[in-house]
């Protein structure tokens, strides 16, 4: 058995999905920053990360030494959410796969039978177990000023889900190897005989744009931000099903199983300064204001019971609010709108809260908590609820290191970023 086998089989028992749905893009970008205080960012986004949270804080007034010059050079974070120790389970197959096949099965039959039970165990465990990994990565310089401020950023995310399909020949073939003579153990072939089927979905939203602000004064003294992001965005979905025996790494790699779709969006933003010295600010933000979809790939091969999926990204409005002193800000913010799960993915919907403690502006400790509010009674895949963050920020000299960490019942997740500010 080739020294590929594991990944083979990993991917080969992925996602089996219905197939009539439509499948929302991956979750937006999100600063280092924003991942360790809950996600927030639409009241509290720094400039550099204005163009991905809020174009309008981009105009803001914010710290005196991080209102001329913003830079994120890179931000990359990541999810993963593994339920049912689903990774420990296929080196657990992988191990018994590799045992039966090299067996003596003629000389040995009652391992062979042994082997064969356990797999077929293993392999009904196994079905409908979930894994999903959500990655980001984001670049961005912003240069705020007195009149007219301006930011570029370019940013990447993608979710891919993979699960568990049993096939019920499978098992019926594996419980006859159970008490099946010499002969028909060692004429087995595992590599040849499973059918157990495999589909990997993933989709993938990558931006690249410019965002424009603007701060008015208004007659009561408070302040007002605008702010504008024309983006260019293209989508991506890749969809690969196949046999446990018929996975091939060329295969899986093919243009085939990738369909890609581009165009032209825009995101608005507004924030608005008001309370004594302007410590109190709230602020909304609308992203992707024109609705873009993606169907994806489809194989006509009868094995793989292949349909048609849609990706979706639809206008996502989200509201916040925000208190900032000379060594603390606290947030609060919500998603008015829903985002549609994506494969065995949980709609998502949060509400989240999120500080930040100032040491004299060279260290930054951040702290959060998220709950998911859309409803997924229906849903049987990996949960999204509670999900707790923390982070440390570094900042000597107007340099830049961001850490995040995520926790909850199913996810664990990391943040890393490098930047400057002044």
């Amino acid at each position: 058995m080739s020294g590929n086998r594991l990944t083979k089989l990993s991917l080969a028992i992925g996602l089996s999905v219905p197939p009539t749905a439509a499948l929302a893009s991956p979750q937006a970008f999100m600063s280092s920053r924003s991942f360790a205080m809950g996600g927030t960012g639409v009241a509290v986004a720094h400039p550099a990360a204005a163009g991905m949270s809020n174009p309008a804080m981009l105009a803001a007034d914010h710290h005196q030494w991080s209102d001329d010059f913003g830079l994120i050079l890179p931000s990359v974070n990541a999810r993963m959410a593994d339920e049912e120790e689903t990774i420990d389970q296929i080196d657990d197959i992988q191990d018994t796969i590799d045992r039966f096949e090299d067996l003596d099965r003629g000389s040995n039959p009652a391992e062979a039978q042994n082997a064969a039970g356990e797999l077929r165990r293993q392999l009904n465990e196994f079905d409908r177990d979930t894994v999903r990994t959500d990655v980001g990565l984001g670049l961005a310089v912003a240069i705020p000023t007195d009149s007219y401020s301006v930011g570029f950023f370019t940013s990447a995310n993608l979710q891919a889900t993979v699960r568990g399909e049993f096939d019920e020949d499978d098992d019926a073939f594996l419980a006859a190897l159970e008490n099946a003579d010499a002969a028909t153990l060692e004429a087995a072939d595992l590599d040849r005989d499973l059918q157990s089927r495999g589909r990997v979905l993933a989709s993938a939203v990558v931006e690249a744009g410019v965002s424009f602000a603007r701060s008015l004064e208004l007659d009561n003294g408070n302040s007002l931000q605008l702010g504008v992001s024309p983006k260019y965005v293209q989508l991506r979905t890749f969809q690969y099903t196949e046999t446990v025996a018929g996975f091939e790494d060329d295969d899986f790699d093919e243009d085939d199983n990738e369909t890609t779709k581009s165009g032209f969006n825009v995101d608005f933003g507004a924030a608005y300064a008001f309370g004594e010295e302007q410590r109190w600010n709230a602020g909304v933000v609308v992203r992707n204001l024109i609705p873009m979809e993606l169907d994806s790939a489809a194989s006509d091969d009868p094995r793989k019971m292949e349909e048609e999926y849609t990706l979706e990204l639809n206008p996502m409005v989200t509201a916040g609010i925000a208190h900032k002193g000379q060594f603390h800000v606290l947030t609060a913010e919500v998603d008015l709108t829903k985002k549609e799960g994506f494969g065995y993915a949980d709609d998502t919907q949060w509400l989240a809260v999120g500080a930040e403690f100032d040491a004299f502006r060279y260290a930054q400790l951040r702290a959060g908590v998220r709950q998911n509010l859309a409803s997924n009674d229906d849903n049987d895949g990996i949960e999204e609820k509670t999900q707790f963050t923390a982070g440390i920020g570094l900042s000597p000299f107007g340099a830049r290191l961001d850490i995040g960490a995520l926790i909850s019942d199913a996810d664990v997740g990391a943040a890393i970023e490098l930047g400057a500010a002044f």
